[in-house]
């Protein structure tokens, strides 16, 4: 049973625990209820906040200078994803960097994904690093569990102060092997971890919780990286431990995998992803894709592709597109400290406008 129904206002899905739907939100502040999209048309822009901070400004396809979230409506989207960390070095991406951004996005009548990394940085395959606030309990799982529990409900809260209620609600960030390591860690060089999986789902189970107990309409799901691969696997496990999940987010990037074309991996994903939404009888949205503006016209054929392709798949309910505004070189401060060079997926221009590889959402 799908759970992504249409048109659910702002103000009726997300509820306190124990309350009513009160809200003492000024009204002139509360954005404007936002329908939920049959189909999410989204994009991750999560850095906005540090790139406006560090002088760089957006403009439409016709040149007009704009408010990035008008500009995604102008390039056909619907809906923004963003992440959370937890106590992120100069509070970008933190719960107040998160929930200004979302008031903004849902002012402009975009409906919003918030995604929980659980971490400080970046959560994904090769890191789930441990919250450093987290870290004087990161050996008793009842305890996170409860850390975990609190974390998500203050975000959901916060949101739903500004009168902004996420539609999809993510419970850790490309999971695969767990997250929080080594705690909810699954398995390392040595094999699988014993506990693992019982411990990963016993805090995946306390973010679920959570986020239904303040958004009880809203879409919660696990995430996972490479669509193209057979993850049936890895969801038939975390359902044996006893967890739910509303939905399945993948992560898709076609032009990353070496030996495979990226028509092979496109059409890989468009089959795993219609298999597993038979096999588990949930929706599925790839809550991340990307492609390379190096090779500008191939890209956006890849990407228009991959985009046609599961519009003919009625179980996958959206795409978004990871930070498609990053522009002329920009990078994040601590990218320097770590060595990192910029990311290499945006589809803007150089003069902060929508490269053609954008069109694929029009």
């Amino acid at each position: 049973m799908f759970i992504a129904a249409a048109l659910l206002s702002l103000a009726a899905c997300c509820t306190k625990p124990g309350s009513e739907t009160e809200n003492t939100t000024p009204v002139e502040n509360v954005p404007a209820a936002v329908s939920v999209p049959g189909f999410a048309k989204g994009a991750d822009v999560s850095w906005v906040s540090e790139m406006e901070a560090s002088g760089k400004t957006f403009k439409k396809s016709d040149g007009t200078p704009a408010d990035i979230f008008e500009v995604l409506k102008d390039c056909g989207l619907n809906s923004v994803r963003l992440r959370v960390w937890v106590s992120p070095t100069g509070g970008w991406s933190g719960k107040d960097d998160c929930v200004k951004l979302a008031s903004r996005a849902a002012k402009a009548g975009l409906a919003v994904m918030i995604d929980f990394h659980y971490s400080d940085f970046f959560a994904d395959p090769s890191r789930q690093t441990f919250p450093k606030d987290w870290e004087a309990s990161k050996s008793d799982a009842t305890a996170v569990a409860g850390l975990l529990k609190a974390h998500t409900s203050e975000v959901l809260e916060a949101l739903k102060a500004e009168g902004v209620t996420p539609a999809w609600i993510q419970i850790g960030n490309e999971t695969r092997n767990g997250f929080l390591w080594p705690l909810a860690q699954l398995w390392d060089n040595k094999g699988n971890i014993s506990g693992g999986w019982a411990r990963f789902a016993q805090l995946y189970g306390a973010g679920y919780a959570a986020a239904k107990a303040v958004c009880p309409q809203a879409v919660v799901m696990p995430h996972l990286n490479n669509a193209w691969e057979d993850n049936a696997w890895w969801f038939k496990e975390l359902k044996a431990q006893g967890a739910k999940f509303d939905a399945i987010a993948l992560s898709h990037y076609p032009q990353t995998e070496s030996g495979k074309t990226a028509e092979q991996v496109n059409s890989s994903a468009l089959s795993r992803i219609q298999s597993l939404a038979a096999a588990f009888g949930v929706p599925v949205y790839v809550a991340e894709v990307g492609v390379k503006p190096a090779t500008e016209s191939a890209s956006a054929a890849v990407l228009k592709s991959f985009i046609d392709g599961v519009l003919k798949i009625p179980a996958c309910k959206g795409v978004f597109y990871w930070e498609p505004e990053v522009y002329g070189g920009w990078k994040p401060a601590v990218y320097g400290s770590l060595g990192w060079g910029s990311y290499d997926m945006g589809a803007f221009t150089s003069d902060g406008r929508p490269s053609s590889i954008m069109n694929a959402f029009k």
